[in-house]
């Protein structure tokens, strides 16, 4: 078990753990931000606040004198970089990555760019369409099946998986009404794994490896949030060989994109490669959650988990 340090946050400290916001996120907010309050009000942090963020948070943080921010937030405004830019600008302190991996992070494509300039991280190939762009010829070049993502939104928000050439524009512009950028991929015919990176002191690590079975054809909204409509497999059905690999890849990533704090990294395994799909800047909480699962895995409840990620706040202070 990854030791966890208790003594880096004083408990009298004034806690924020934001959560809610104005993504389409939100609601997955709430739960992730309710289940994360609870677990610091049992560790002793009975100074922490549930903060529902809304257009007045820079008001409520203000005027709330906090002495930290837990950043329980997903998708826009909450992952992207704008609520780590205002707790810098009011210099309160904040869990997981701060404002450039944030933002990197929540652009799948801009991503994919930086992370390329690492040969040791395999990904799927893909075409990038912006508005105007003529979707048909953007992916001349890729091989069907494809998936088709807004390159900026979470929990599988407008994705579609297509089979066939006629039935890309439609998919596309589903995407589209999530984002004006649409990120198109080669379909990995494999299996979903997903490894969580977490600190320690500064010095990031791997969680275990967990393999997803959704009943859905893939792993969509309901399959990720709906009580038994995914089997999680966690440590995941890989070789010792497989499994170093992973998280080996994961941790690069991580650190590739300026990560801190916490992190969660999806991959498709396809004969025994990982190609990475995203790295999530802000993993949900929820009871039904990949991190927290990946964490119980390697001995680390959803307690001194909730502890691990508050302490990367102290580190950044």
């Amino acid at each position: 078990m990854q030791e966890i340090k208790n003594d880096m946050i004083n408990k009298n400290a004034k806690i924020a753990v934001l959560c809610g916001g104005m993504s389409s996120e939100a609601e997955i907010s709430m739960r992730s931000g309710k289940g994360c309050y609870d677990a610091l009000k049992r560790l002793g942090f009975n100074n922490a606040e549930l903060v529902v963020v809304d257009k007045n948070i820079a008001e409520t943080l203000k005027n709330g004198k906090y002495d930290y921010a837990f950043n329980a937030l997903h998708g826009k405004y909450g992952e992207d970089g704008c609520i780590q830019g205002l707790l810098e600008i009011l210099q309160i302190p904040y869990t997981g990555c701060g404002v450039m991996a944030s933002s990197l992070c929540m652009n799948k494509e801009f991503t994919k760019r930086i992370l390329s300039t690492c040969k040791e991280i395999p990904m799927a190939k893909s075409a990038f369409v912006r508005k105007g762009d003529d979707v048909i010829e953007k992916t001349k070049d890729l091989k069907y099946p494809l998936f088709t993502k807004p390159v900026c939104e979470g929990s599988s928000f407008g994705m579609t998986k297509v089979e066939r050439p006629e039935d890309l524009k439609t998919a596309y512009e589903l995407a589209a009404k999530y984002n004006e950028d649409v990120l198109i991929e080669e379909f990995v015919d494999g299996f979903f794994v997903t490894v969580g990176v977490l600190e320690c002191e500064g010095e990031p690590f791997a969680t275990e490896i967990l393999e997803i079975r959704p009943k859905n054809e893939w792993y969509d909204f309901e399959a990720k949030y709906k009580n038994g409509m995914s089997e999680f497999i966690v440590p995941a059905h890989l070789s010792d060989e497989v499994t170093a690999r992973v998280k080996e890849v994961a941790v690069k990533a991580f650190v590739t994109a300026g990560c801190r704090g916490v992190s969660r990294v999806d991959f498709m395994m396809k004969d025994n490669i990982p190609y990475l799909l995203e790295i999530n800047t802000s993993p949900g909480m929820t009871a039904t959650s990949d991190l927290p699962a990946q964490a119980a895995a390697m001995g680390i409840d959803y307690d001194h988990l909730v502890l691990n990620i508050l302490n990367s706040a102290g580190l950044n202070k």
